[in-house]
Parts: structure tokens; sequence; C-alpha cells
């Protein structure tokens, strides 16, 4: 039973985008296509340039950011202020996930890869603002990016977290490496299960999968 795996948990550490809301509103997707605008008018690169650096940066540096951090000397607060300048409205709240994750025992934190800011949005539009006891975005980190072992280490030392009595839930399974080792425990949430060893459950629905927890106690 998946309460039994979790009952020393007393830490429980969330992340965002396609995370705390399901894949198909395609948030990310309007991002995607900020961040492909701002590489091409910064660098002066078309469009098809600008989209393959984008991927390229996100699979070698963690986020297409990192890259342009690192090769380019790019100014992180300007970056982030353009990319999340997005619609908000087709995120719609989810009271009983917003249930699901009040009732969890112990303190709760989300920790994406975008910036503080940008998060509070996304828990406004998905109704869970006021529920978690800290946002921490990437500029905590020192804009290291997940999957980088020491921006977990970071964020997880801001906030006081012992990962030995803490669990993670990620839609990216490359996230999931570095607190696996760590000690905490990883849920993979994504539509389709990835089989790797870092990876110790799996679910497409939050929100069930957090009510099997609350059996814990009983």
């Amino acid at each position: 039973m998946p309460a039994e795996r979790f009952s020393h948990v007393c830490h429980w550490v969330f992340d965002l985008d396609n995370t705390l809301y399901p894949p198909e509103i395609r948030l990310f997707d309007q991002i995607q296509v900020r961040m492909t605008d701002f590489v091409m008018d910064t660098l002066g690169v078309d469009h098809d340039t600008a989209c393959r650096l984008r991927q390229q940066y996100w699979m070698e540096h963690g986020t297409t950011l990192a890259g342009l951090m690192r090769v380019h000397g790019m100014d992180p607060g300007r970056y982030l202020e353009v990319v999340h300048d997005i619609d908000f409205t087709p995120l719609t709240p989810d009271p009983v996930l917003r249930d699901h994750i009040a009732a969890l025992p112990g303190r709760r934190v989300v920790y994406t890869n975008g910036s503080a800011p940008y998060a509070e949005r996304v828990l406004e539009g998905r109704g869970l603002a006021g529920v978690f006891d800290a946002v921490y975005g990437v500029e905590h980190a020192g804009y290291l990016p997940k999957p980088e072992r020491a921006a977990f280490e970071a964020v997880f030392a801001t906030d006081g977290l012992d990962p030995s009595a803490s669990a993670m839930f990620e839609d990216d399974p490359r996230n999931l490496a570095a607190p696996h080792a760590m000690g905490m425990r990883t849920v993979h949430v994504a539509p389709e299960p990835l089989s790797a060893a870092h990876i110790e459950h799996h679910t497409d629905d939050l929100g069930g999968f957090l009510s099997l927890l609350h059996r814990r106690a009983g």
C-alpha cells in the first residue's frame, strides 16, 4: 500500500507545471512560445535556430534559462519576466486536489524551475493559494535549475527540509533522480508510467494518489 511507504513523511514537495495542473491545459506551451521568441529577439537568430537552442539548452543544462546564462551571460530576471507573461485563464480551480493537499500532515511546499511569482499566479488559478507553507522558484537556488543536486540542496537547506522524511512529486523524471539519491520518496506524476530506479511511484491522478496516503492514519 502506498500509505505505508509514506508513513514517515512530514515534508511534501511539489513541482508546479504539469504536476499541480493537468498537462492537457497546455499552459507550458505558451511559455515555450515565449521562450522561443525571447531567444530569437535576444540572440538575433531565426525561429528554427531558436527552437533548436531552446531544446538543446534544456537537454544539456536542465533549463533553457540555464543554457542562456552559461553560454550567453543572459540576465535571468528579464528572461523570467518575459516568458511568464502568459494567459492564465485556462487554469481552473480544483477543490478536491486542494483538500487532499491540505490534509497532508506536516509541511507542504512548491519548488519549480519557474519563478516564485509565476508559481503564485498558477496556484491562484488552480484554487491552491494558501495551501502551501512556502513557494520556491529557480531564483531561490541562485538560478541553478533542477535536476542539479546543488539546486535541490540550496532550496531544501533554506526550508530546513530533511530529505529522509520527505517526498517529491514531479512530472519530469530527470528531476526525481537527485531527490531519490538524497533519500526522498519519489512520485512521478504523468499520463504514462516510466520505469527507472529513481522513480518509486507513478500516478496519472495526483489527487487520487494523495487520497490513498490519507489512509495511513486509519
